[in-house]
Parts: C-alpha cells; sequence; structure tokens
C-alpha cells in the first residue's frame, strides 16, 4: 500500500542546508496498523507531510496505492488527499457550529456525491465509531474524545486508501485516548491501513509495528502484536 524508497527531504535557507529526511525506506502493507514514532525535530512530521501528499521529497519515491507521489503537481497532490487519505488531527479541524453529521459529510460535498448518498453514508459512520445518539450535535455539544471520533468518521467518508492519524490522542484524556486507539485497532481489523504519527510509546503500542524515526533516519523496527488491544 505504502513504499516510501530511499526519501531524502532538504530544506535550504539562504546558504543554510537542513537534512530533515535523509535516506529513509520502508512499506506499509495494505491493512496494516503501523506507527511511526520519534521526538521533535526527528523528521517524524516532514515524513507525515510526504505521506499524506501535503509535500514532496528532495529525492527518493514514494508509492500509494500504486501511484508514484513523489513527482505529481500540486493539483495532483490536493486529488490525491481527497480520495486516498483520510485525515485525523490532534486538533480535530471540526466546523464548530456545525453538526457532527454535516462536518462527516463534508468531505463528500467536494467529491460531487448527492446530498441523501452523504447523509446516509455520514450517519452509518457516526454510528460506526459509536456516536449514532449525537448526528446532530455540533461540536461545541461534544468531548474531546467525541470530537476525535467525529474526525475519525470523516476521514474515512471517501473510503481512503490509508488513515493518516497525526497525534489523534494529543487533546484527550487518556481514558478517552484508549477508546480512540480501539476504534483504530477495529478499524484495522476491518481491513483499512493505517498511519499513526506519534511521540507517545503508550499509544504506538496499539499499532503493530513502530517505525522509529531519529536525526531523520530509521533507527529502528518494532513489531508490537497489539500489546493493549487485545489481539488481532
Amino acid at each position: 500500500m505504502i513504499d516510501v524508497s530511499h526519501l531524502s527531504k532538504i530544506y535550504k535557507m539562504d546558504a543554510v542546508e537542513t537534512v530533515a529526511l535523509d535516506n529513509v525506506s520502508f512499506f506499509i502493507k495494505k491493512g496494516e496498523f503501523v506507527a511511526i514514532m520519534g521526538p521533535s525535530g526527528s523528521g517524524k512530521s516532514t515524513l507525515m507531510h510526504i505521506i499524506g501528499a501535503l509535500d514532496t521529497p528532495t529525492s527518493g519515491t514514494y508509492i500509494l496505492d500504486g501511484q508514484d507521489v513523489s513527482k505529481l503537481s500540486k493539483d495532483q497532490l490536493a486529488e490525491i488527499r481527497n480520495k486516498k487519505i483520510g485525515f485525523v488531527f490532534q486538533a480535530f479541524n471540526l466546523l464548530p457550529r456545525t453538526s457532527a453529521l454535516k462536518n462527516v459529510a463534508l468531505p463528500m460535498v467536494y467529491a460531487g456525491i448527492s446530498k441523501d448518498e452523504r447523509m446516509k453514508r455520514a450517519e452509518e459512520l457516526l454510528k460506526e465509531v459509536g456516536l449514532g445518539d449525537r448526528l446532530n450535535h455540533t461540536s461545541s455539544q461534544l468531548s474531546g474524545g467525541q470530537m476525535q471520533r467525529v474526525a475519525i468518521a470523516r476521514a474515512l467518508s471517501m473510503n481512503p486508501a490509508i488513515i493518516l492519524a497525526d497525534e489523534p490522542t494529543g487533546n484527550i484524556s487518556t481514558v478517552q485516548a484508549e477508546e480512540i486507539m480501539k476504534i483504530f485497532q477495529s478499524l484495522q481489523k476491518q481491513g483499512h491501513t493505517i498511519v499513526l504519527i506519534t511521540h507517545e510509546p503508550s499509544i504506538a503500542a496499539f499499532s503493530q509495528r513502530t517505525i522509529h524515526i531519529k536525526d531523520g533516519k530509521i533507527d529502528k523496527v518494532e513489531h508490537n502484536g497489539y500489546k493493549k488491544g487485545g489481539g488481532h
């Protein structure tokens, strides 16, 4: 599903070059749940931006679902983001005075899907993440954990090739974080490919595999076997 080969990213400011990623290679299979972990400044955010088609590498290749993303134009990258990647962010990024139902339906508006189909699918997805009784609640009427569930449902709305979650538990309590991670595990068991960016070992432990990034390089790869989630 994801094949990253000899990926490097160098930022240039005047005569100064900063190497954010240095010859990184790995692959993620379809239906796998992988965490990418590293401290601040390790390069994990740069890697997340490239995997999310928000940026392109200086060199190397990135193949997503059979397509070489590393050399696409800005418009082509935008299309990839809309159709192939479901984003879940730390800050939720929901529209504040809009219902959960309409927040989830929003990506489908841009894709030209009919209103009836949008609302039907949005309702199904909210029920899937345990919010069937909160369809018409706005963000201000939901807890942090509930807002993140809405964000996960929205990420699934276009049936993306991968779900990319960037520090998804950073703004919620420990109990809510465990509930969110169990939702990701459940989605993986249904066949979704999930890439999680985190700096917390306890959160990475919910994934099947953790790729550790340090100083722009892969430091080690750890196989978790679902340490906290109750098996495959």
